[in-house]
């Protein structure tokens, strides 16, 4: 099974839920195993549990907006260390941008993300959201599936070291 880390701003939790939802047919089907900080019990060192998260995950998605780009912790620390996870052909990480945002030149705009054409989901019209998430659902299954496959969890890749905060 594939651990899947879902990172992303607070303030975009609707969306995060939304997303959520249209991995649980992977999620039955076995393939992956998805983890957010909303399963951080109280009483629990959250910053601990993040941390052991990103270290375990296979597949790390970064949902993408202007709120994920401000939060230093989203940015510093969980986009950070999933960059170099995936440099160290630990992880796979794929963005996906949720709002339309300045995120061509972070560090992983190098990277193949989702939806198709990096076109944010919000950018949709509400009655065809399913239909993108969809979309970037059977993306993630297909990273997914490749992991199994392959048994590797990451490609080369090269990163601008400027880029890099």
């Amino acid at each position: 099974m594939i651990k899947v880390f879902l990172s992303y701003a607070h303030e975009d939790e609707a969306l995060h839920r939304e997303f959520n939802k249209h991995l649980g047919a992977l999620r039955h089907e076995g393939i992956i195993e998805t983890w957010s900080d909303t399963q951080i019990l109280p009483g629990d060192n959250w910053s601990e549990d993040i941390a052991r998260q990103l270290k375990e995950a296979d597949l790390i998605l970064l949902l993408i907006s202007s709120s994920f780009l401000d939060s230093p912790y989203c940015y510093r620390e969980e986009m950070k260390q999933a960059i170099e996870r995936h440099k160290a052909k630990t992880a796979r990480v794929i963005p996906i941008i949720l709002k339309p945002c300045d995120w061509e030149r972070a560090p992983f705009s190098v990277l193949q993300g989702l939806p198709k054409g990096m076109r944010p989901v919000t950018n949709w019209p509400e009655d065809k959201r399913d239909q993108v998430w969809t979309e970037v659902a059977k993306g993630v299954r297909q990273a997914a599936m490749a992991c199994v496959t392959t048994q590797t969890t990451a490609t080369p890749i090269e990163f601008p070291a400027e880029r890099m905060v």
